[in-house]
């Protein structure tokens, strides 16, 4: 990436206030309007993305707040899936979702999202998406033969929009795939998936990948040899994964598959509310630097920050931004 050596970004996911939990409860319930909880979001988005330039972040996002969760912000726009409203109690429940008959290719709208992230601010952007292994898992499939067909469909529905994002001057796209740790045997259908949402599309592409973040809490335990080498034929410019949590043992495999592309490390630990002093964070970044060369790591988060507290987030954020920092005044930047 251009610019500053260990570029910080957030992986997508930003603290959701209390009273947009509140309000997006409301909407379901039909006690307000979408006007009203449209407006609602703007102003958490714009908040969000003011913590992100006041804690020093160099990449920033929108931080997701208008979505209810990583699937049904998705499965509401993709063309074909039905929806059954009546199935969610809380916004961060799964709608009961299905697609029963072929998907037709149509727009999602995702670009007018990514407008009102770049009218707000001047640092770098990055849009993430849930990947389309995430969705097929979590949209009921009664058409297509099997899984890897279903998620080929939602890869060249989704790549419209990614390619329309590039022209609306998106620079970097993350996609999404907690999914693959938890069925780490579709792995090699899950990447022809990732090659075909991201055909054509001239931005630099990230996949990241965790063990779930459902609540606060592992969906999944395991190490991430799972991903080579088959990993290694996606076509992507990172690979984020997380590494605070779970430490620093896997970071042998970019050393031992060498990789074509760059680590996204995960420094902070999401899932604890405990604030990583900024030396702590400068050791983890070292460690990876005895493996890959600065120029070959970002620095990040382990996931989204969705779960925790504003004031945990923000300070997670600026303890990350400042560890990083003695990290670039070890190497002269």
């Amino acid at each position: 990436m251009a610019g500053v050596p260990l570029p910080t970004a957030v992986v997508g996911s930003y603290s959701m206030p209390g009273w947009l939990e509140r309000a997006k409860n409301d909407y379901l319930r039909r006690r307000i309007t979408a006007h009203d909880l449209d407006e609602m979001h703007d102003a958490a988005v714009k908040a969000a993305i003011k913590d992100q330039e006041v804690a020093g972040i160099d990449v920033v996002s929108d931080g997701e707040l208008r979505r209810d969760n990583m699937i049904d912000y998705f499965a509401l726009r993709l063309p074909g899936v039905e929806i059954d409203r009546g199935t969610k109690a809380s916004y961060y429940d799964f709608y009961d979702s299905a697609v029963r008959a072929r998907m037709p290719m149509a727009p999602l709208g995702l670009v007018e999202h990514f407008r009102f992230l770049r009218r707000f601010t001047d640092h770098r952007t990055k849009v993430s998406i849930t990947g389309p292994h995430s969705l097929v898992k979590r949209i009921r499939n009664e058409y297509y033969p099997g899984e890897e067909e279903f998620a080929l469909e939602v890869s060249r529905i989704m790549n419209l929009d990614l390619r329309e994002l590039v022209r609306a001057g998106a620079e970097e796209i993350q996609i999404d795939e907690p999914y693959y740790s938890g069925f780490p045997g579709d792995l090699a259908w899950g990447v022809r998936a990732i090659n075909t949402l991201v055909e054509g599309v001239d931005a630099r592409l990230s996949l990241h990948v965790c063990y779930g973040n459902r609540y606060g809490k592992p969906s999944w335990e395991g190490s991430y040899r799972y991903l080579f080498p088959a990993v290694l034929d996606a076509r992507i410019h990172q690979l984020t994964l997380e590494f605070a949590r779970r430490g620093a043992d896997d970071l042998r495999l970019f050393k031992q598959f060498d990789p074509p592309f760059t680590l996204g490390l995960g420094v902070v630990d999401v899932k604890a509310h405990d604030v990583e002093p900024p030396a702590v964070v400068a050791e983890r970044i070292r460690q990876a630097l005895a493996v890959l060369p600065p120029e070959r790591l970002a620095i990040n988060p382990d996931c989204g920050l969705l779960h925790l507290p504003r004031d945990v987030a923000f300070a997670k954020l600026a303890a990350m931004v400042e560890g990083t920092r003695l990290v670039r005044k070890d190497l002269g930047a």
